[in-house]
C-alpha cells in the first residue's frame, strides 16, 4: 500500500516560480488514496470529544463529512459570503492580496457545542483562524483542527495557537 504522501501531486513553480503546489485532486481521484486520507484524518482526532464537525468550502465539504457520518455527528457548513439562505454570522480576514468573508447559518452552531473543524489544508492560518472565531462567536468551543497537509513553512501553526492541530502530511517548505 502506497503512504498518503504518494498520493499528493506536487507542482513545482506553481502559481509562481520557487512555490511548490500540493495538489489534493491527485489524492481524491484515487479510491485508496480518498480512503487512506479520511482514515488518517480521523484517527488523527480519534482521542477528541466533539458534538460536531465544522468544514469550509469546497474542499472541508469533501473530507469533513464523511469524518461526521462516520462517528454519528452533524455537519456544519461554512461558506463564503451570499451563499447561505438564512440568517448568518459572517468573518471577514485578511488574505495576502485583500480580504475575504466566510458566513456560517446562526443557527448552526449552539452555545457550548464541541466543534472539531476539519479542512484539506492550513497554509497561513488566516481562514482556520477566522472559522474559530466564527464558530466562538456563536458559543462554540473549538477542541481541534484536523488538516490533510499542513504547510509548516508558512507558519499557520502560529496563528491558531492555543488549538490542537492535527495534520496527515506536514510539507516543512512554502
Amino acid at each position: 500500500m502506497k503512504k498518503l504522501e504518494e498520493y499528493v501531486r506536487s507542482i513545482p513553480d506553481f502559481p509562481e516560480k520557487g512555490i511548490i503546489f500540493r495538489d489534493v485532486t491527485s489524492v481524491l481521484q484515487s479510491a485508496e488514496g480518498l480512503h487512506l486520507a479520511i482514515d488518517t484524518m480521523q484517527d488523527k482526532v480519534k482521542d477528541l470529544d466533539y458534538d460536531v464537525v465544522v468544514g469550509p468550502e469546497s474542499r472541508g465539504f469533501i473530507f469533513g463529512t464523511p469524518i461526521a457520518y462516520n462517528n454519528n455527528k452533524p455537519f456544519v457548513l461554512i461558506r463564503k459570503k451570499g451563499k447561505l439562505p438564512c440568517e448568518t454570522v459572517e468573518m471577514t480576514y485578511d488574505l495576502e492580496y485583500g480580504t475575504a468573508t466566510i458566513e456560517m447559518h446562526k443557527d448552526s452552531i449552539a452555545p457550548g457545542q464541541k466543534v472539531l473543524i476539519v479542512d484539506d489544508l492550513i497554509a497561513t492560518g488566516g481562514t482556520t483562524e477566522a472559522m474559530i472565531r466564527l464558530i466562538e462567536s456563536l458559543g462554540g468551543i473549538v477542541v481541534g483542527v484536523v488538516v490533510l497537509i499542513e504547510l509548516a513553512g508558512l507558519h499557520g501553526r502560529e496563528k491558531i495557537q492555543g488549538y490542537r492541530l492535527e495534520s496527515a502530511i506536514c510539507y516543512e517548505g512554502k
